[in-house]
Parts: structure tokens; sequence; C-alpha cells
């Protein structure tokens, strides 16, 4: 069981939801991200996001049309991620489409960026 925190931004407040792994994240649509997706290889018993993340998140699957595999969305910058690069999973960013082939992560790169959902999407390494 996790403890999850989430910032509304609309109250202002935080908001204290407790899910089971295969339970889905809190203000999450259709089942499309699960406590588990979310913490990814996390140990923590505590995760913390915002409630636009998750509506990104909503909105950018229903856009998307399909499953999203999810590598990890939560990671304390000791618990690894990128090596030397970027720390960014504190929650509030999404690590997906390891899974897919070249063009595909492409097209779903090209859709994050058209899309306007996101403040950041990564470039194509």
């Amino acid at each position: 069981m996790a403890k999850i925190l989430v910032y509304n931004n609309n109250t202002n407040r935080m908001e204290t939801y407790y899910r089971g792994e295969s339970q889905s994240m809190p203000y999450n649509s259709n089942r499309s991200l699960t406590v588990k997706e979310f913490r990814g290889k996390s140990n923590s018993g505590l995760l913390w996001t915002d409630r636009r993340a998750m509506q990104a998140w909503n909105s950018f699957r229903y856009i998307y049309g399909r499953p999203i595999y999810v590598g990890y969305a939560f990671r304390r910058p000791w618990e690894g991620g990128h090596g030397t690069l970027s720390q960014h999973y504190a929650g509030l960013a999404f690590d997906v489409g390891q899974n897919l082939d070249e063009a595909s992560r492409n097209a779903m790169r090209n859709l994050a960026i058209n899309s306007g959902i996101w403040n950041y999407v990564e470039e194509a390494t």
C-alpha cells in the first residue's frame, strides 16, 4: 500500500491517498496508470505528484488512443535514473515509450510536442 500525496492546483492543498499497487493513481482516467507503473523501481512507500500531471497524462493517453508503457514516473534522485543526466522523475514526468521501436517512439514524441499538453518533451537521442 502506497501513501500518495497529490498537490491539487485548484485548491492549493495537498491531498492524501492510500492505494495498492494494482489500483489507479488518483485523478487517473480509465485505469491507464496504476500505482505500480507510476512507482517503477522506486522503493519509497511515499509517492507524490500533482493534479496537473495526472490530468496531462489523461489527456495525452486519450489522444494517443492506446496503452502507453511507463518505465517510471517517480524516482528519488538517489534511486538512479539517467545516470549523470536529468533526474526529473519526482512525480511530474513520465519515462514512456522505451518498449517502442524508433519510428513509433518518434511518432509518440511528435504527438506529445504537437499536442501542447506537455511543457517539455525530451529530445530524441
